[in-house]
């Protein structure tokens, strides 16, 4: 949404702003990733119950539904570890926004003034200070890239267990209908996270 009122304000995002765009769409992806694996909690604890209820006939569905919590929990672990490395994002790309403004002043001073050495001293030291942000912006980019690989091959298993859960489900007897309801639903919210975590591989700001 911020990045279609920029364009259509007629302003192009570029380096460190076009940056800050891309991070808070991540970051938006990210929460909605969270809320979800909250809900698959919430279903997990309700198919936990039913298998209890449909007894040794759900013996294999409560057990998976059981590992569907655990996932949950630790796909919940993992988003905000990245939430954790998004917030580190944003400052450094905040902090070489800023930085890029008062070079810019530097540069334009230099232009009027080309025999300064003080100011080429500055400006200098400026440019080394820049160097350092971009690199420790590289290190996060690079970490929350992998970090967001590993989320996937979690929401990979997740998918594994959600389909395990719709075979265990025909074998329910009186209570399959119900059980397979509650397996579509969890297969649903997998596929729907995967989505999600698929956006995040591909967003433009680990092309920088």
């Amino acid at each position: 949404m911020t990045e279609q009122l920029t364009v259509a304000a007629g302003i192009e995002p570029k380096g460190s702003a076009l940056d800050l765009l891309h991070i808070v769409r991540i970051n938006e992806e990210i929460k909605a990733v969270v809320a979800v694996a909250f809900k698959i909690n919430i279903m997990a604890l309700n198919a936990i119950f039913l298998a209890k209820r449909a007894g040794t006939a759900a013996l294999g569905f409560g057990v998976l539904s059981n590992e569907l919590r655990s996932f949950s929990g630790q796909l919940r672990e993992t988003m905000l570890s990245l939430n954790g490395l998004i917030h580190a994002s944003v400052g450094e790309v905040s902090v070489l926004l800023l930085d890029s403004r008062y070079s810019s002043i530097f540069s334009a001073a230099a232009a009027l003034v080309p025999a300064s050495a003080r100011l080429r001293s500055v400006i200098e030291r400026r440019e080394a200070r820049t160097a350092e942000y971009r690199a420790k912006l590289s290190v996060l980019r690079r970490s929350l890239r992998s970090s967001v690989e590993d989320a996937f091959r979690l929401v990979e298993l997740g998918g594994v267990l959600a389909k395990s859960a719709k075979i265990e489900a025909a074998y329910g007897a009186s209570f399959s209908v119900s059980l397979s309801q509650v397996s579509g639903e969890f297969d649903g919210i997998v596929e729907e996270i995967r989505g999600s975590l698929d956006t995040l591989r591909k967003s433009r700001f680990f092309r920088g």
